[in-house]
């Protein structure tokens, strides 16, 4: 690379920051509580005002609804959001994929407790359920489809996040709840070893990473480098990630090929 263009990117670099002095704020999907939230999600934000100088604030919300009318007004910069949300939130507030999670793609559970008599979907057909929203997609909307495939309908008690699923269930206020593989995973482990998977669903792409489209692409790219760069088990390791691999706004064509109509 000539003198001449390293200065250039440099001095492009330097502008783009300049415009965007103030902290951008990075929104979390709502799946442990707020506190939860701020400790697995904490270390990863510091790594990338570490590596790129970008000052980042967490933000996320009491539960998912809230959560989505937020990536309506647009009021996140950057925002990990479920499949579904990247499908609605890219045209509607024009979010544009950075990155999702390496590795598997995202799964629903269905979990029980521990010694429960239900071992089949058909069982859950007329109890009521647990659910953490209306539009959380492998948590709510696939699992929900998957029972109506066997046969059951449940009546949904939205409990506002994973966690609150998981724990209404274990401690035996509710027969089942629907959640994801990571956030039970990620469950305190008093509340984890209560519980029994009955289910789990087809595999989708995962949570995207997404940014709204007014930022500039070269702040843009400076940060998908660093997350793509970030290797830590002490980072990824308390939000259940291995790590993440690039994206592009075509990468949930499997979402849009449901056709859901949650969010209207």
């Amino acid at each position: 690379m000539s003198a001449i263009k390293t200065v250039l990117l440099s001095y492009l670099a330097a502008l783009t920051f300049s415009v965007y002095a103030s902290p951008l704020t990075f929104g979390v999907v709502p799946q442990q509580n707020a506190i939860r939230t701020a400790q697995i999600w904490g270390p990863l934000l510091t790594e990338l005002e570490q590596q790129t100088g970008v000052d980042l604030i967490l933000k996320t919300a009491p539960n998912i609804p809230e959560f989505e009318a937020a990536l309506a007004r647009q009021e996140y910069d950057i925002a990990y959001m479920n499949p579904y949300h990247f499908t609605v939130f890219h045209e509607r507030s024009e979010y544009q994929a950075m990155v999702h999670r390496g590795g598997k793609g995202i799964r629903g559970v269905i979990v029980t407790a521990k010694g429960s008599p239900i071992t089949h979907l058909r069982q859950l057909d007329g109890l009521q359920m647990a659910f953490p929203a209306p539009a959380a997609f492998a948590a709510t909307l696939l699992t929900q489809a998957e029972m109506a495939e066997a046969g059951a309908v449940a009546t949904p008690k939205y409990t506002s996040s994973h966690d609150s699923v998981y724990r209404a269930v274990a401690a035996g206020l509710i027969q089942a709840g629907g959640g994801i593989g990571r956030t039970l995973a990620a469950a305190d482990p008093e509340v984890r070893e209560k519980l029994q998977v009955l289910h789990t669903t087809r595999e989708y792409t995962p949570h995207a990473i997404a940014n709204l489209a007014s930022l500039p692409e070269t702040l843009v790219e400076q940060l998908t480098q660093a997350l793509l760069q970030i290797d830590s088990e002490a980072i990824l390791g308390p939000i259940k990630i291995p790590g993440f691999v690039r994206a592009d706004n075509d990468s949930w064509n499997d979402v849009r090929a449901l056709e859901l109509k949650v969010i209207q």
